[in-house]
């Protein structure tokens, strides 16, 4: 049989072409590999670039900036949102769409439409009919509000569209403007706007308030725009939580009104009036003039005058002296002193005259009503009678909290100087000359005479809470700083200031002040202004910065008032009427009851820690009105605090150690007396009107969830 003949040219052939496709084969992979690991260049950009930059696009969502708000919950700054509105006009937008998302009818969009831009049809129509992929629709499409947009939008018109810009938005104007601060427009290097907060809470809290960018990857068509359908990944942006101040706009209100009209009658240079709350240290007001609209920062001065005023104090020192004496046990109110003037002599022979403010005095009188008369010479005594050394006195001074930080949430705080070296020196820094406060160290002071010798921090933020959770992140609470003084040194202050404020003008420097029917604590002082440029004092009849220093009401402070104006137009003193006023309103609103006339006062113990059923038979038993808050054995928080003076019928709230967060009934309460118990309760609420509860929004009863806010309808 013969063999086959093999056929080695095709063999050699079907090789060949298996090498080549192995090669081609082997290229093709080489290649993929090389696009999808090497980043080459196309053109003037990498291909990572080209393809990013082709096919997606990611912007960033900027959060929206937390808001500011008083203690009631009433809105002091807010992000408020505006809308542009924009119609697409490319029918490419409406491919692979079931719906138009283009301008389809131009003739019947533009009749719709133009009423609510504010254009002609004709106008609008010509808009609506050019060659490209969208349009805005001029000055009248732009800046709409949320009614706006939304009556826009149920047109339900195909192809229209809006885009959102927002700002800060500060609805009470020229109001607490240094407290709360504003903010400005800075851009940061991926050209995103951000909200930048200066001055007050918006600038110290600014990275609270400010929040967390997020973006969104989206995929976008040959014209760069965003594909209807198309994927999109999204990362929401984390809002700036919301800051609640201490601040009570009600009161804010008292006391804005009361300082504008003694601005308008006094033209003083500047004036401040601060309201806090004489137990707890919080800032119920504050206001300043001048003053600034944060809308429209018309500012004449970046220095908050709270902290960063620092200015000779005057007599209103002499309350701290005169403390510092009676605490070291040398003190005798009795002792009498001869008035008018004293010498003192340096060692150079040189010789300096203190006299007091009538130049002549009273003749012989006591240390008790040198102070009530508030007499230079009497408190300049309390050195040169050997009452107090001057060690002690700048060691009392220091304790006091002059001469350093606060810490006050403000940026921008000064500590003043209260130094002196020399027998003149100290002797007059007695008086409040030589030396240097601001007014937050004063009301920071002016609380160890309320809380009976234990000095309070001051503090202006209440609450933050996580606009994201509703969960509250941070809580102030009332810290005390030392005790500085004994209960009998301060009875015996309280006797002093309440002399001071007395009826008869010829006992006391603080006769205008006197209401019968709002007994207050309070001492007045007179500084002169030293003119740096000249190296010695202003000499001319208003030079001086007038200050009154009050706590009301006299029996058991409940806030403190502390006010300052610097050159009058002349020598009346605008201070009193405007204090007389802020006290009186303040008193009605917070239903501060004074003790003048009642016969039954119930001093209130500490009840922490002790038994539910213990406590509650001992306040019945004295006439109060009880609210036990949970259904615990022990009590782990109170209101009032401790040491408070009552009358029958008085709101005393316990909580205790198995709290069940139910609602108590709180209609018939005092504003003061119902927020206290939603404080101690710990749960978000809203105050609308004033006077006394007569609805709530959350029955009797009814559990209370945690991101629930409890409104609380006040009436007269």
């Amino acid at each position: 049989m013969a063999k086959k003949k093999i056929n080695t040219k095709k063999i050699k052939t079907n090789y060949v072409f298996i090498v080549f496709v192995f090669v081609l084969f082997g290229y093709f992979i080489f290649r993929l590999s090389y696009l999808c690991v090497v980043n080459y260049d196309v053109g003037d950009e990498s291909i990572t670039a080209f393809i990013k930059n082709r096919n997606t696009e990611e912007e960033t969502i900027l959060p929206v900036r937390g808001s500011i708000k008083d203690t009631n919950g009433n809105v002091l700054a807010e992000d408020v949102v505006s809308y542009n509105v924009i119609a697409y006009l490319d029918p490419s937008r409406s491919e692979n769409s079931d719906k138009p998302l283009h301008v389809v009818d131009v003739d019947a969009t533009a009749e719709k439409l133009a009423p609510y831009v504010n254009l002609d049809v004709s106008v609008l129509k010509t808009l609506l009919s050019r060659d490209v992929y969208q349009v805005e629709l001029g000055s009248g499409g732009r800046n709409l509000s949320q009614i706006q947009m939304e009556q826009i939008r149920d047109l339900n018109l195909p192809g229209i569209d809006f885009t959102t810009s927002s700002k800060r938005y500060y609805p009470n104007g020229n109001f607490a403007s240094y407290a709360i601060g504003y903010t400005v427009n800075e851009e940061d290097k991926d050209g995103n706007v951000w909200k930048k907060g200066q001055l007050g809470t918006e600038e110290y809290f600014d990275e609270t308030l400010r929040g967390a960018s997020g973006y969104v990857t989206y995929e976008k068509d040959r014209n760069g725009y965003k594909i209807a359908n198309g994927r999109e990944y999204k990362e929401d942006a984390e809002d700036g939580d919301d800051i609640y101040l201490t601040l009570d706009s009600n009161i804010e209100l008292f006391t804005e009104n009361a300082l504008k009209k003694m601005e308008e009658d006094s033209e003083a240079e500047w004036s401040l009036m601060v309201v806090a709350d004489a137990k707890t240290g919080a800032i119920l007001a504050y206001s300043t003039s001048p003053s600034f609209d944060p809308n429209k920062r018309n500012m004449i001065s970046y220095i908050d005058p709270l902290t960063g005023y620092t200015y000779e104090p005057g007599s209103t020192m002499k309350t701290f002296s005169y403390m510092c004496a009676i605490e070291n046990g040398n003190y005798v109110g009795t002792d009498t002193y001869d008035s008018g003037s004293i010498t003192y002599e340096a060692n150079d022979g040189t010789k300096t005259v203190i006299h007091d403010w009538n130049k002549v005095g009273w003749g012989k009188i006591s240390y008790d009503a040198g102070f009530a008369l508030s007499s230079n010479v009497g408190a300049s005594k309390l050195l040169d009678n050997k009452i107090i050394t001057k060690k002690q006195l700048s060691d009392c001074y220091e304790k006091y909290g002059f001469g350093k930080m606060v810490d006050f949430t403000l940026y921008r705080e000064q500590v003043g100087s209260v130094k002196f070296n020399y027998d003149i020196d100290a002797a007059s820094a007695t008086f409040g000359q030589g030396i240097t406060v601001t007014p937050i160290q004063m009301v920071q002071a002016l609380t160890s005479i309320s809380n009976n010798g234990k000095m309070i921090k001051p503090y202006l933020v209440e609450k933050i809470l996580d606009t994201d959770t509703g969960v509250v992140t941070y809580e102030a609470s009332t810290e005390v700083i030392d005790t500085v003084a004994s209960a009998s040194t301060i009875d015996k202050i309280k006797e002093l200031m309440s002399n001071t404020v007395c009826e008869d003008s010829t006992k006391c420097t603080g006769s205008l002040y006197y209401m019968a029917d709002y007994p207050m604590l309070g001492k007045t002082g007179t500084a002169q202004i030293y003119d740096e440029k000249t190296g010695t004092y202003m000499v001319g009849a208003s030079d001086y910065i007038y200050s009154f220093a009050g706590l009301y009401p006299k029996d058991d402070p409940e806030i403190i008032i502390y006010t300052a104006l610097k050159r009058p137009k002349d020598t009346t003193n605008y201070l009193a009427p405007a204090v007389r006023d802020v006290v009186e309103n303040t008193s009605k609103y917070l239903n501060i009851v004074t003790y003048n006339n009642k016969s039954t006062t119930y001093k209130i113990g500490n009840y922490v820690n002790k038994e539910v059923t213990n406590v509650s038979s001992e306040i019945n038993n004295n006439g109060m009105k009880l609210f036990v808050l949970g259904d615990g054995k022990k009590v782990i928080k109170q209101y009032p605090v401790k040491n408070s003076k009552l009358y029958n019928g008085s709101v005393v709230a316990l909580l205790t150690d198995n709290y069940d967060k139910k609602m108590p009934n709180l209609v018939g309460l005092s504003y003061k007396d119902a927020t206290n118990v939603l404080k101690l309760m710990g749960v978000n609420y809203k105050i609308e009107g004033n006077g006394y509860v007569v609805n709530q929004s959350v029955a009797y009863g009814t559990i209370v969830g945690d991101n629930v806010t409890v409104i609380l309808n006040l009436s007269k």
